[in-house]
């Protein structure tokens, strides 16, 4: 490709990129150091008052669980549609795509009908006398939880799928004919061949839910609170957009060290460093 041309397609995308991203995190980390002099007071409050470092351990926690629980669910979905055929797997592959494409906010409603105290869960429970009274299902770290696990859970399928689908079907056929039995094949060939389909999938669902908002919003309570609910609460609600600026670029800053050090141990254990 020519220089020149290759410049011009190249300017539009630094231009985009800095607009829409490396401007508004500049101005925000500047709100945050400027109130309206120079302080680093928002900084020493989200580190000296300990609700703000809770809340970043709770979000943590939840984002690692959320990756956890779709990795589990999403993998076996994952290889039922790379190893099934015809209408099986076209069948699989809609209930893993109409979900994705469904509004994130749909889908966070659906989960209150199916938790809250007249939803349909405890409505079963009760009505087949498992239970006399409803249970305290939602506004609790467990309905965050399965509701984020599921609204994630095609981020975790889809990079697994493609792996699976690379992998040449002759591999676990040979391992059969060796002697391997079906786990042994599946842990000796198919799992670590389809590794950097997993590591794709939960860098990008770790990193999603530690921003995750409106499925936090709706379904947690303030026991469950996270640090993008928390932003947005500074920056709504109290108009605190300093502090918040201060909370932003926290939550900023620990994504990037962890997608560091995650690259970081998949360069220097796997070879999959370009994942």
């Amino acid at each position: 490709m020519p220089p020149t041309l290759a410049a011009i397609l190249i300017l539009p995308l630094l231009l985009l990129l800095f607009f829409s991203f490396l401007y508004p995190v500049g101005r925000i980390l500047v709100g945050s150091l400027f109130d309206p002099g120079f302080t680093v007071n928002n900084y020493v409050r989200v580190f000296t008052e300990p609700l703000y470092l809770k809340v970043l351990l709770r979000t943590l926690w939840i984002a690692f669980a959320t990756t956890v629980g779709a990795f589990v669910l999403g993998y076996p979905v994952a290889y039922a549609m790379a190893r099934a055929g015809g209408k099986l797997t076209l069948c699989i592959v809609v209930c893993v795509l109409v979900p994705l494409w469904t509004s994130v906010l749909v889908r966070s409603y659906a989960w209150i009908i199916l938790l809250q105290r007249r939803g349909v869960l405890n409505d079963i429970l009760i009505g087949t006398g498992v239970l006399n009274h409803p249970l305290k299902l939602i506004y609790t770290e467990g309905a965050v939880l399965l509701a984020m696990t599921h609204v994630l859970m095609p981020i975790m399928i889809l990079p697994i799928y493609s792996s699976l689908r690379t992998i040449p079907k002759e591999l676990p056929q040979a391992a059969a004919n060796l002697g391997a039995g079906v786990f042994t094949t599946f842990l000796k060939v198919t799992l670590p061949l389809s590794l950097p389909g997993v590591f794709a999938g939960t860098l990008m669902t770790f990193i999603l839910a530690l921003g995750f908002y409106v499925t936090p919003a709706l379904l947690g309570g303030p026991q469950t609170l996270m640090m993008a609910t928390l932003i947005g609460q500074q920056t709504t609600v109290l108009l605190n957009w300093p502090f918040a600026g201060a909370l932003a670029m926290l939550l900023l800053t620990v994504t990037l060290v962890l997608t560091f050090m995650f690259r970081r141990f998949l360069a220097s254990s796997g070879g999959f460093g370009n994942v």
